[in-house]
C-alpha cells in the first residue's frame, strides 16, 4: 500500500533526521482511520521488515498478541487524555521483547488528528565500556571550542592488563569520567564537565593496585586542552595528530609530536615538516590504489574507492596514509592534497567502463572552500569522460564549520553528474547533520559498527536505524569492512545495498 503524506510544516527529510535524535528505536504516526501513515526507525532489526511494510497496517501489528488488547485500549484513551505516558508493552518479535511505548495526540497543519507513538527499549544500566578514539576526540574537540582549559590523561597500560575492567572501575569511582581506547593498551581519560581529573600520581597508583603486583607500571601523561593562540579548529587538528602519535608510540610518541609544549608545540613540530609535505604533494609522491565496492544482492562490481599510498621516504617510521592526511590538515595543505588526489582519480576513471565510477575523498575543510570548488570544477571540466565516471566521498576527518559553502560545493558536483557519498557514517556526531544539510546519493556506514553488529544486538539495531535514516532521504547504503560472508549477509539483511572489504578484494591497481 502506498504511503500517504499529508501536508506538514516539516518535510519528511527534516522530520526523520529530527527523529533520529529521539530516544526511541521505532516511531510511527497513526492517522484518523487507525492505520499507520508514517513509520521510521530500526524496524528491520526489531521486527524483521522495513518501515514501509507497516504502512497502512494497524499499529497493534507491532505488538505481541498477548498485549494487543491492552495496547488497543491505551490507544483508544489517548485522544481524550492527550498523551500516553511511557508504558511497557511486548513487541511482536520472536522474543516478545518488552518496550516502553509513549504517545501524543497531535493536530497537524491540516487539522487532521494524528497519534504519534515512540517505541523505546526499557532503561538499561549505564554503559561503562570504554568509548572509541573518535568519541574521545569529538568530546575533547567540543571542549576546545568551548574554551574549557581542561586536561586529557593518556594512559599506557601493559598489553596483558585487564584494561577494560580497570577503566570501568575508574568510571564507577569518578562520576562523569570518560575513558576511551585509542590503541590496544593505550587509553585516554577526560574528566566530567566541570570536574577535574584524579591526581595523576594517585591515578597511576590506583591503576597499579588494580593491575596487581606482577604487572608493569602504567605510564600516565596529562595534556592540557587549551588552544594557546590557535583557533579551535587548529587545536582540534593538533590534538588529532598528537593522539595518532600516542596510538603508535605511546609516551615517546607524545614527546616526538611536541606535546610537551602543549597543542601549540604540536603545530610547531608539524609546521617544520610543512615544506617537505608540500613538495611531496606537488611532486605526486604517492599513488592511488583502488578497492572494489560490490552490489551485495547481485555480487557485481559497482564502483571502486581510490585510496592514497605514499612513496617511500615521505612519512616517518610508523606513520601511515591517515597520518599524512592529518599532517596536511594541521598545516593547511588539505586543499592541495585533495586536488592532487582528484586529478589522479579523474584521469584513472577514463579507463573504467561506462556506468562504473571511481570514488575519491574530499575533506570537510576542502568542501567549504570556494577556491577549492573552483579548482575542482576546472579539473572536472577539463576531462569530461573521467568526470562522468567519478564520485565524491565527503570525509569527517575535519568537521565542517560553514555548512552553506559545503552544500554549494556538493550541489555543484551533483549538477555535473558527480554522485556524493557521506563517508564513515556514524563515526562522528556531525554525520547526522551532514545528512540533513547536504544532498546525498550514498551513505557509507563506518566499519566499526559493521563489525560490532555481527555480535551485538544493540549495534545491529543501530546499523538498521542508520540504514532506514539513509533510505528516508533517498540515499543508498555502503557498508565497510565486509571481511566474511557472514558480514555480507548480515548487512544485506539490514537493507545495505553495497559492501566494501577484503571479502571482495583488497586495494590494488585498477
Amino acid at each position: 500500500m502506498a504511503e500517504t503524506r499529508p501536508a506538514r510544516p516539516l518535510g519528511d527529510r527534516e522530520r526523520f533526521v529530527a527523529f533520529a535524535f529521539a530516544a526511541a528505536d521505532l516511531l510511527v504516526e497513526v492517522a484518523e482511520d487507525g492505520r499507520i501513515g508514517f513509520a521510521a526507525g530500526a524496524f528491520r532489526a526489531r521486527l524483521g521488515q522495513p518501515p514501509e511494510a507497516f504502512l497502512g497496517s494497524e499499529p497493534e501489528r507491532m505488538i505481541a498478541p498477548e498485549d494487543r488488547p491492552a495496547f488497543a485500549a491505551a490507544l483508544a484513551m489517548l485522544p481524550g487524555r492527550g498523551r500516553l505516558a511511557p508504558t511497557a508493552f511486548r513487541l511482536a518479535d520472536a522474543a516478545h521483547t518488552p518496550f516502553s511505548v509513549s504517545g501524543l495526540h497531535l493536530l497537524s497543519a491540516d487539522d487532521a488528528a494524528r497519534l504519534c507513538l515512540a517505541f523505546a527499549p526499557l532503561p538499561a544500566p549505564p554503559d561503562l565500556r570504554p568509548a572509541d578514539a573518535a568519541a574521545l576526540l569529538r568530546e575533547a574537540g567540543q571542549r576546545l571550542r568551548g574554551g574549557q582549559a581542561e586536561e586529557l590523561a593518556l594512559i599506557d597500560l601493559p598489553g596483558a592488563a585487564p584494561a577494560e575492567a580497570v577503566l570501568e572501575r575508574l568510571m564507577l569511582d569518578n562520576a562523569g569520567l570518560m575513558a576511551a581506547e585509542i590503541a590496544p593498551g593505550r587509553y585516554g581519560v577526560l574528566a566530567g564537565e566541570g570536574s577535574a581529573l584524579p591526581d595523576l600520581a594517585d591515578l597511576a597508583g590506583r591503576l597499579e593496585g588494580l593491575l596487581g603486583p606482577d604487572s608493569r607500571s602504567p605510564a600516565v601523561t596529562a595534556i592540557r586542552l587549551a588552544a594557546d593562540g590557535l583557533t579551535p579548529a587548529q587545536a582540534a587538528r593538533a590534538l588529532r595528530h598528537g593522539l595518532g602519535a600516542f596510538a603508535r608510540f605511546g609516551a615517546a610518541g607524545l614527546r616526538d609530536a611536541g606535546f610537551e609544549d602543549g597543542l601549540g608545540g604540536v603545530v610547531a613540530r608539524v609546521t617544520q615538516r610543512a615544506g617537505a609535505l608540500r613538495l611531496a604533494i606537488a611532486q605526486r609522491r604517492f599513488r592511488l590504489d583502488f578497492q572494489p565496492i560490490v552490489d551485495l544482492a547481485r555480487r557485481r562490481l559497482h564502483h571502486h574507492e581510490a585510496l592514497i599510498r605514499l612513496a617511500p621516504g615521505v612519512l616517518q617510521p610508523g606513520e601511515g596514509p591517515q597520518d599524512f592526511i592529518s599532517l596536511a590538515e594541521t598545516v593547511g595543505l588539505t586543499e592541495e592534497l585533495d586536488l592532487a588526489v582528484a586529478a589522479l582519480a579523474i584521469s584513472a576513471a577514463v579507463a573504467v567502463p561506462q556506468g562504473q565510477h571511481i570514488a575519491f575523498n574530499i575533506s570537510g575543510l576542502s568542501a567549504q572552500s570556494p577556491r577549492f570548488r573552483t579548482r575542482l570544477h576546472a579539473l572536472l571540466d577539463g576531462n569530461r569522460i573521467g568526470a562522468g565516471r567519478v564520485m565524491v566521498e565527503l570525509t569527517e576527518s575535519a568537521e565542517i564549520e560553514d555548512d552553506a559553502e559545503a552544500a554549494t560545493t556538493l550541489r555543484s558536483l551533483r549538477e555535473r553528474g558527480v554522485p556524493v557519498c557521506i563517508d564513515d557514517f556514524g563515526a562522528g556526531a556531525a554525520a547526522f547533520r551532514y545528512l540533513k544539510a547536504f544532498p546525498t546519493d550514498y551513505v557509507k556506514v563506518d566499519g566499526a559498527y559493521v563489525q560490532a553488529a555481527l555480535s551485538s544486538e544493540r549495534d545491529r539495531s543501530f546499523v538498521a536505524a542508520m540504514v532506514d535514516l539513509s533510505l528516508a532521504v533517498g540515499a543508498q547504503v555502503v557498508a565497510e569492512r565486509i571481511e566474511t560472508e557472514e558480514a555480507a549477509q548480515a548487512m544485506q539483511s539490514l537493507g545495505v545495498h553495497f559492501g566494501q572489504g577484503w571479502l571482495f578484494g583488497r586495494p590494488g591497481p585498477l
